[in-house]
């Protein structure tokens, strides 16, 4: 269950303005939520593992069924590693709940049932996740026209992706691979080199690019598809002599535009501190990776 890299995208959902990490697994059509952060969450312990460690031992139903309302699934930790922890489906985690003393138990499977219900809705409908991520990115404080960049750069991320599955490229290394080769080529940067000049961690690299960021990415990003379209590639190195070609056409537009205004595209500024952020409190909202899918 859930070994496959493609299928383990940690995302940060908010309870009570208390993160909860999760996986959405697609085969089931099921959210995998962490259970040390629900175990935190309901009963506010500073040492939740320590927690579940005595809940098991107390309620031997739960010790025996262990293993089948959890499932290790790979995450993301606080220091932006992945690897594999105990999760539960909500049903698991309804289980969980009778054996935690809770005020927090009944909000929180109202909570999970609309986290669910919001997945769903948005299979059948996809603009409802559109809606949701506009949403989320002003509630957190980004301009309108940060806002709309960043919506058309992710509809942009979503077609060169599907032209690379529609020739049987994998995700993960693959597209992290091709990736990183239109970053360094139109930025200068690895998607890695390009978190540590932003001073980021764990945060989304797009959540932490400016307009003129974006715009350029996108660009790189269009012009690998087209390409792609156009060539039909058989092998990966026709797809990293695509991605060359295209992210090369930012990389021009840049230089251009660099050299006609004398700024630099590609600064340091982030989210907390340059692109119409308001406040930062919920900065790690967004976490889901971009690169590798």
């Amino acid at each position: 269950m859930l070994v496959d890299e493609e299928e383990t995208k940690t995302q940060i959902k908010l309870f009570e303005e208390q993160k909860v990490r999760t996986v959405w697994d697609r085969e089931r059509e099921e959210w995998y939520f962490s259970v040390v952060d629900v175990v935190q969450i309901l009963t506010d312990s500073k040492d939740p593992k320590q927690y579940i460690k005595k809940m098991r031992s107390r309620d031997e139903q739960l010790n025996l069924n262990w293993g089948t309302i959890c499932t290790p699934v790979r995450m993301k930790g606080k220091d932006g590693k992945s690897r594999e922890i105990q999760a539960a489906t909500s049903e698991g985690i309804f289980r969980l709940i009778q054996s935690i003393p809770s005020p927090k138990a009944e909000p929180f499977k109202l909570w999970m049932a609309q986290v669910a219900k919001e997945r769903l809705d948005e299979m059948q409908d996809p603009e409802q996740g559109i809606q949701r991520a506009l949403q989320e990115y002003r509630a957190l404080g980004y301009s309108e026209n940060w806002i709309n960049q960043r919506l058309k750069s992710i509809e942009i991320r979503k077609d060169l992706t599907d032209e690379w599955k529609k020739h049987g490229l994998k995700e993960g290394v693959q597209f992290a691979t091709l990736t990183d080769i239109i970053y360094k080529t139109w930025a200068g940067k690895t998607a890695k080199e390009y978190k540590e000049f932003k001073g980021l961690k764990k945060e989304n690299l797009r959540d932490n690019m400016t307009n003129k960021e974006l715009v350029l990415n996108m660009l790189a990003e269009l012009s690998t598809k087209e390409i792609s379209e156009s060539k039909n590639p058989k092998s990966f190195g026709e797809h990293i002599q695509n991605a060359v070609d295209g992210a090369t056409i930012a990389k021009n537009a840049r230089a251009e535009l660099e050299q006609k205004t004398g700024k630099k595209v590609v600064t340091p500024l982030n989210a907390k501190d340059g692109i119409g952020l308001i406040q930062d409190t919920k900065l790690s909202v967004l976490e889901e990776d971009e690169e590798s899918k």
